[in-house]
């Protein structure tokens, strides 16, 4: 291996050697140990490498949370291969468009996912199934095979080795893929573990999906503590509260309307989250008030990042500096700039910029977008801020190029809703926008212009639009307008728009 690198893999084996008989991963009633874990993740590289899967080779997988999925994070990490984790919530012709973008060697897929694959272009692809298989899919537990390779045979992979590729929306309205390296993603999670002071005894509530890269990162941070991470399928407030109780879950990131939702069903059970520790994420003040007053152990920690910084590069308690996003975290170097890149001075508002190891290599098979997002020896995140003497950021909203709306924490651009809406025949004209939301901290809402002679519904073109584009995209406010104002005689003055109809 690497001289000087460390990666998931040596992680994997630093945690079988000095954690071995801890548990590392709940699923269901499965508990794998650290040592566990190193073998399956071995066999399962094993499998895979007999299948002819090399270093920088691209594993996609869609699929609910489950042990195979975090198997194949470490199998990944011994062949040096890319881990493509895809939106099981994008459409059916988003999920091509992945599958397209990074054309992979392997592919595993749920059975009640595989509607969502395209029926052509994949008979060069190895095809597993978590379910039954029936050709040409083949059943995942195949791939699990004795490992042969001594360990000075596995290939010779760098922390600065792409490792993940997570797909995020794009300004002109298609996904493109942010390719995070070994180093950036474990840098989030040392930073994170101790920040959080994470110990062996944490136990990671894993309930975002994977292809989150806040999911990723907690999960590696829980790792790198020694502790143990709870996968579950999906968000049960119940059974949350239950995990907390009777499991030990300490630690859990929420999107709008997730806290809430948990602080209601231990409300009702008559729980106090005893071993709730840190909740960090995205809500109101009022919601984290709530937490505060009825569950006096956690704390509620703001944070900025994005999938392209592998993680928070800015975090701190909530109410240190409430409504800020935190402090620059250690690893990183943030600092926001004019429209002509130049430092602006405390207090002022521009664009943020990030550098240091999380910074993401790129997006995948995007040269042009990367000479741009990197350029002058910064990422330039597209979003607005400021710092403050204290060295606090406060996120003010996205730059006029990338302006983008998060419903439950999940990422829309404009230009993609603008799109699917306007293949309407009855449509003509239309913008797009985000506006405060009681339930999912942000919603989408589109001012359109009819066709001379057409008629259509708000909720026929919120059912159209649903229809092209994952359903969270689709708009939850339709309004009909006879013109939209003009910027110039051939654009649209989108701010008027906004400013006239950004109420719900």
């Amino acid at each position: 291996m690497s001289l000087r690198s460390f990666t998931l893999h040596d992680l994997i084996a630093r945690n079988a050697r000095l954690h071995a008989s801890k548990t590392a991963f709940l699923f269901g009633d499965q508990r794998v140990t650290h040592a566990q874990y190193a073998e399956r993740t071995a066999r399962l590289a094993a499998g895979l490498a007999a299948a002819g899967v090399r270093a920088g080779d691209r594993l996609a997988i869609l699929a609910p949370n489950c042990l195979e999925y975090a198997d194949l994070f470490g199998a990944s990490a011994h062949l040096g291969a890319m881990v493509v984790p895809i939106n099981w919530r994008l459409s059916a012709e988003e999920v091509a468009h992945v599958i397209e973008d990074v054309s992979p060697r392997v592919l595993i897929v749920a059975d009640e996912f595989k509607a969502l694959l395209p029926q052509q272009g994949l008979d060069d692809t190895l095809r597993y199934t978590l379910g039954a298989a029936q050709a040409p899919w083949q059943s995942i537990g195949t791939l699990y095979l004795e490992p042969h390779a001594p360990a000075a045979e596995l290939p010779d992979v760098a922390d600065d080795s792409g490792f993940v590729i997570i797909h995020t929306a794009a300004v002109g309205g298609r996904p493109r893929g942010a390719l995070l390296s070994h180093g950036g993603l474990l840098a989030a999670g040392m930073q994170t573990q101790l920040a959080w002071h994470l110990m062996p005894q944490d136990i990671n509530l894993g309930v975002l999906p994977l292809f989150h890269v806040a999911a990723i990162g907690f999960m590696l941070a829980t790792q790198q503590a020694g502790g143990a991470t709870l996968l579950l399928t999906r968000f049960d407030p119940p059974s949350l509260v239950k995990h907390i109780d009777e499991d030990g879950g300490s630690l859990i990131g929420t999107f709008p309307p997730m806290l809430g939702a948990l602080l209601d069903a231990a409300a009702a059970q008559g729980s106090q989250l005893a071993n709730l520790r840190v909740v960090s994420g995205i809500d109101a003040p009022e919601t984290i008030a709530r937490l505060r007053t009825s569950c006096p152990r956690a704390t509620f920690w703001s944070a900025y990042g994005q999938t392209e910084t592998s993680g928070s590069v800015t975090q701190a308690p909530f109410d240190e500096r409430p409504g800020s996003a935190g402090r620059p975290t250690l690893l990183n170097t943030v600092a926001v700039l004019d429209d002509l890149d130049r430092p602006l001075p405390i207090g002022a508002t521009g664009e943020i910029v990030v550098r240091g190891p999380m910074v993401f290599l790129g997006y995948w098979g995007r040269n042009e977008d990367n000479a741009f997002t990197l350029r002058k020896g910064w990422h330039h995140t597209g979003d607005m801020g400021r710092i403050d003497a204290d060295g606090y950021l406060w996120y003010s909203g996205r730059s006029p190029a990338k302006e983008l709306i998060k419903p439950g924490g999940e990422n829309v651009y404009p230009a993609e809703v603008e799109r699917a809406i306007l293949e309407h025949p009855a449509l003509a004209q239309a913008v797009v926008f985000g506006v405060p939301d009681v339930q999912w901290g942000e919603a989408v809402k589109a001012v359109c212009v009819l066709k001379a002679g057409h008629t259509l519904s708000a909720e026929e073109l919120i059912e159209f639009v649903g229809g092209r584009i994952a359903r969270y995209k689709k708009p939850k406010h339709v309004v009909f307008v006879s013109e939209l104002p003009k910027a110039s005689a051939d654009s649209i003055d989108r701010a008027a728009v906004k400013s006239a109809h950004g109420g719900a």
